[in-house]
């Protein structure tokens, strides 16, 4: 954890905030909602805010019953069993368990924030997704005798793409009802709702009913302290090796979880028009997905070019970074996307679809490239482009590296964050 300092305004007693989520990383493993959960309550800490964390158990060897990797004398652990129904599924993942097991545990993590709450033990709620839900319900019963809330609705996945779609699925979304009226209605009790992109504004208006006076836009970020220290012991040539042609051929990166809304089948459909070219692909990461995947891959003939890397340790990772040419995000639909940001971080120029969060990031002809949603043939343009005039990439790669560090790290980051705490402290006395 950072070291302690100055609490964000002058009050005597510091700030004492509740976040509720259903996974952090170093408690929970690695994803994107994980790592931004504790890079959150990181820099919280780092900024002399008192934090008690409500999550789930942990479930990595070596958390300790009292979460040991985030010891830190502001930070109280609280855990909340999150029991997975029969049928239900991978837990957090599927449709089903995100309907019924996670509403479940976001119903009592709630109860536990309103119960510190009644008791003068915090100062402010800051819930992710359904997991705030009995804090919601409650505040609606007795809103002048709870602390504020502060809501993060992450990537509203539950309600469709950009378009309200659920890509022609009509079971996905009767199956993401009960979801959808869970964070309605953490949305309609919070003092303030997030929106962690400029897109996601309008959705959060229009599917959330949520006015615009109550929005702030608050992005997601990504420590870029701790990836420099990454970058800079990162073992490329090792990953290099594993390269199919070796690092003489331009390398395309993705990562991510390998599951249908991602688009990596439209990217294998895309390098299969793409012409005669020299690429090679790498797919960090696993799912679902990844049989059907494969298969693609190998119907389109590119099975020689393709690395499916699988799930990889995080030095790893940013190793695969660091040996990337250009990195593709060929997603659906999509929140934040914080390996995009992560990408940017390492200087490295973008193709991703205008989905989501994206076009504040991707700027065309700036950091990269944007292609529509779903559509190969757009997507295998922008790939021809970039590969064809690969001495761009590198001033590409340094422009989103400076648009990450204005808007999208920490520290200016958790600045904007900490003003909306201090608004909401300040009206209510």
């Amino acid at each position: 954890m950072p070291d302690q300092v100055s609490p964000p305004t002058g009050s005597a007693r510091p700030l004492r905030v509740a976040v509720l989520s259903r996974a952090v990383h170093l408690l929970h493993g690695y994803g994107g909602l994980e790592r931004h959960v504790e890079d959150l309550v990181r820099h919280l800490l780092a900024r002399g805010v008192v934090v008690t964390l409500i999550t789930r158990p942990p479930a990595r060897s070596g958390a300790g019953a009292t979460g040991a990797p985030l010891a830190h004398p502001q930070l109280d652990c609280r855990f909340v069993p999150y029991r997975t129904f029969p049928l239900a599924g991978r837990r957090g993942t599927t449709v089903v368990d995100r309907s019924s097991a996670y509403l479940w545990f976001g119903y009592r993590a709630g109860r536990v924030a309103a119960s510190l709450a009644a008791e003068g033990r915090i100062d402010l709620v800051h819930g992710l997704g359904a997991s705030s839900l009995g804090y919601a319900l409650a505040r609606r019963r007795r809103p002048a005798s709870l602390a504020p809330f502060v809501f993060n609705p992450q990537g509203l996945e539950e309600f469709g793409g950009d378009d309200g779609s659920y890509g022609g699925s009509r079971l996905k979304a009767v199956g993401y009802a009960p979801l959808r009226a869970a964070v309605r209605a953490c949305a309609r009790a919070a003092d303030r709702v997030l929106a962690t992109d400029r897109a996601i504004e309008p959705l959060i208006r229009d599917r959330l009913q949520v006015p615009g006076e109550r929005i702030r836009l608050v992005p997601n970020a990504i420590d870029l302290e701790a990836l420099d220290r990454l970058a800079a012991c990162a073992d490329t040539p090792r990953v290099s090796e594993r390269l199919p042609l070796g690092p003489r051929a331009p390398v395309l990166l993705s990562v991510g979880r390998i599951e249908q809304n991602k688009g990596f089948h439209v990217l294998a459909d895309a390098l299969a028009i793409v012409g005669d070219i020299e690429w090679q692909w790498v797919l960090v990461g696993d799912g679902p997905f990844r049989p059907a995947l494969a298969r693609r891959v190998a119907e389109r003939g590119l099975a020689s070019r393709v690395t499916l890397a699988g799930r990889v340790e995080t030095s790893e990772l940013h190793a695969w970074y660091e040996a990337a040419t250009l990195f593709v995000h060929p997603t659906l639909y999509e929140g934040s996307s914080l390996v995009t940001l992560e990408a940017m971080g390492h200087r490295r120029a973008v193709v991703a679809s205008a989905a989501g969060g994206l076009p504040d990031k991707v700027l065309g002809g700036v950091t990269g490239w944007l292609v529509p949603p779903g559509d190969a043939s757009s997507l295998a343009a922008a790939l021809r482009t970039a590969l064809a005039d690969q001495e761009r990439l590198p001033a590409m790669g340094r422009e989103g590296r400076a648009l990450v560090e204005r808007e999208f790290a920490w520290p200016a980051v958790a600045s904007r964050l900490l003003a909306v705490y201090e608004e909401l402290r300040h009206q209510a006395g």
